[in-house]
């Protein structure tokens, strides 16, 4: 069965972006950066919320020129990765993605059974859909040194409790990795 991990960067009061959407707060360093590029290889599969497609869409396709040379090995990266987003209103998706506007939740469980690899879900929303029914595997929390006071949170609000384990920290002059595995 393939693992599925859920990731972003936070505040430290636990907050994806900002009251207004902003994520610039997010900016990782060089070895942050090449540490996402790095785990991405590993991932088989990349699932998307429509926001968090959109935002990437709008940007990784267009890399300007001058980019760094680890933004330009992500954008090859996304482009080519499989994609599957998910979203109710979106008619056509492109770069190697596939839309999904029904049932998430039975679709991504679907995915999970049909290979080993790893799979992310990307987008607070989705991942938010995903959490209650145990569909997470891991969760891969890059808490920068800010707080916002309000936003997206990364996770939702659940009836019952998730039994974590933490199995790794790294520091970055950016962020701190917490990676913890559902028990």
């Amino acid at each position: 069965m393939r693992k599925l991990i859920y990731g972003f960067t936070t505040s430290v009061d636990g907050y994806i972006n900002d009251r207004n959407g902003n994520i610039d707060w997010t900016h990782p360093d060089d070895e942050l950066h090449q540490f996402h590029n790095d785990r991405f290889r590993d991932v088989e599969i990349s699932l998307h919320g429509r926001r968090l497609y959109e935002l990437m869409a709008e940007y990784w396709p267009h890399v300007p020129g001058d980019a760094s040379i680890i933004e330009r090995d992500f954008a090859d990266l996304w482009l080519a990765k499989p994609k599957v987003v998910f979203s109710r209103t979106l008619t056509e998706v492109h770069w190697n993605s596939t839309l999904v506007s029904e049932n998430a939740v039975e679709e991504v469980r679907r995915l999970k059974a049909g290979g080993d690899g790893v799979m992310e879900v990307g987008g607070a929303n989705l991942a938010a859909s995903l959490i209650p029914h145990g569909l997470v595997d891991e969760y891969h929390i890059f808490v920068s040194p800010v707080v916002l006071g309000g936003g997206t949170a990364m996770f939702p609000v659940i009836d019952n409790s998730i039994r974590l384990r933490l199995a790794e920290t790294r520091h970055f002059n950016t962020a701190v990795l917490l990676r913890y595995v559902t028990e």
